[in-house]
């Protein structure tokens, strides 16, 4: 460890003088010649920084060098550059130059830089003033993200590949440079996976692990945000995988309300989005849990039994030679109907525990559920305000289905036999996991294909599941996460519109 009051290796006048500093000083000189020429800092516009890379010396605390504030970008050399410690304290100032030129200033763009450097452990960053990182901010003046998907030039983006979609959170301008501090320290937080951060009405910020990955990085960007606003020219919509034509009825990218008169089909999952988790995990369940022995010995030798115990036992056999806990075989006819009953029950009431989301428990517990409803036994639970938008978007020739783990029986019973009278007649169809897992995206490919929309987006999708919604929202379709009560928690930033009533649709 050095002696108190001598200087570290890395702000030591040697090593301020030393190569690798005056490489990196060179550096952000020739860097800037180049985006002058492309456009991105004009005007005495933008800015660059990069830190010095030393191998012995953590990233964490290695100097930085930055270019000055209002200078002509083209012109500069390395003598003009800013050389900043680790925390931001500058260790070296350029000389002044003769008039016409301005007294040197270090970039306003520095506390913003530093929040870059000190929240991404980034090795360099841009600032551009680049014409189409300012106007794609401007295509839709409400909103908060720019998203594209599908372009080869997305894999240019750290951690992204061609099929991602690219989201790009936008801040408000001010009229100083160091008033945007906050809101891009917020947004690098609110979106933990952007290289880049867009500020309306004035360009963007982007960084990388070195100046390499945030020069690839800014050009990949600029790319995309020229696309978009081609596309847009076009009428061709950047935001979806075909790129199709911008339909009039299209809500706009970004905007947090969603306009069902601008969709063809409304699909929703129930539990969580149009009926309370409690009355399936408090009610539903227990009642199938409790009947299912009274269930299979009054209906034993039905048809639909019948169906039931061969779906479960092939389940059974499944299960069993993948080492799936509480399964238990089956035994047939020939062993006694007692033995079949019960072991049909064992299997019944762990994959209830399990809450596992396949057909043959479903189709089987919407049998039970038939006979509470038809008994008046049970009675389905949907939220307040379900009733009235079902009616309201039925009135308005939007149709509605169902998409849910519960069997196309268990749904058509809650909705007809529910605390508002039968809500079956404002319904289009309903979906089951026959269609596919709610988790897989080929799943909603497979709806959309089934309703025959012109294109995926005219579908809206409202679930309480953030897994459905990524791959709801994978296959095209428009996606909004529904937040009621007893609903479990979302991931931090999961980028996806939320709603706590259908009112607010």
């Amino acid at each position: 460890m050095a002696a108190s009051g001598v200087k570290t290796p890395v702000t030591s006048q040697a090593y301020l003088e030393g190569s690798q500093v005056n490489q990196t000083k060179s550096l952000i000189s020739e860097l800037c010649r180049l985006f002058y020429n492309l456009g991105w800092v004009s005007g005495t516009g933008g800015s660059i920084t990069a830190k010095v890379h030393d191998d012995s010396v953590p990233k964490s605390n290695q100097i930085i060098i930055m270019s000055p504030s209002g200078v002509q970008k083209e012109r500069m050399v390395e003598e003009d550059m800013y050389v900043l410690s680790s925390s931001g304290d500058i260790l070296f100032s350029p000389l002044p130059k003769p008039y016409p030129h301005k007294p040197p200033k270090c970039s306003d763009c520095a506390p913003l830089f530093m929040k870059a450097y000190d929240k991404r452990n980034a090795g360099a960053v841009i600032h551009s003033h680049g014409m189409e990182s300012c106007l794609v901010t401007m295509m839709d003046p409400l909103a908060k993200e720019f998203r594209i998907t599908h372009m080869e030039m997305i894999k240019g983006i750290q951690g992204h590949g061609y099929y991602d979609e690219l989201v790009v959170p936008i801040i408000e301008n001010t009229a100083h440079e160091r008033e945007l501090t906050e809101s891009l320290a917020k947004a690098i937080e609110a979106y933990p996976k952007t290289t880049a951060v867009l500020v309306r009405n004035h360009g963007v910020y982007i960084w990388g692990d070195s100046w390499i990955s945030a020069k690839t990085q800014a050009e990949c960007y600029h790319y995309l945000f020229q696309a978009a606003i081609k596309l847009h020219q076009l009428g061709l919509d950047w935001s979806t995988p075909s790129h199709g034509p911008i339909r009039s009825s299209q809500a706009l990218v970004g905007g947090q309300t969603t306009n069902t008169s601008l969709k063809r089909c409304v699909v929703l999952d129930i539990e969580g989005t149009t009926t309370p988790i409690s009355f399936v995990t408090d009610v539903l369940f227990p009642y199938a849990r409790d009947n299912v022995r009274r269930h299979l010995e009054e209906t034993y030798d039905t048809g639909a039994t019948q169906e039931d115990i061969e779906l479960l036992r092939s389940q059974v056999q499944e299960d069993l030679q993948h080492g799936v806990v509480d399964a238990v075989p089956i035994p047939y006819d020939e062993d006694g109907r007692h033995h079949v009953i019960a072991a049909l029950v064992a299997n019944v009431e762990g994959m209830i525990k399990s809450d596992r989301k396949i057909t043959s428990l479903k189709q089987l517990q919407g049998h039970i559920w038939r006979t509470g409803f038809e008994k008046n036994e049970l009675k389905g639970v949907v939220f307040d305000d379900v009733p009235g938008s079902l009616e309201k978007w039925h009135a308005s020739g939007i149709k509605v289905y169902i998409y849910s783990s519960g069997s196309r029986l268990a749904q058509r019973l809650l909705f007809g036999y529910s605390n508002f009278g039968d809500l079956r007649k404002y319904l289009s169809g309903f979906f089951d996991t026959t269609v596919g897992n709610k988790k897989e995206t080929k799943s909603y490919v497979e709806i959309s294909e089934s309703l025959g929309v012109h294109k995926p987006s005219e579908i809206l999708f409202i679930t309480d599941i953030f897994q459905e919604a990524v791959a709801a929202k994978a296959a095209g379709l428009e996606v909004v996460i529904s937040v009621r009560p007893g609903n479990g928690p979302l991931p931090e930033n999961h980028g996806f519109k939320t709603i706590k009533s259908f009112s607010e649709i």
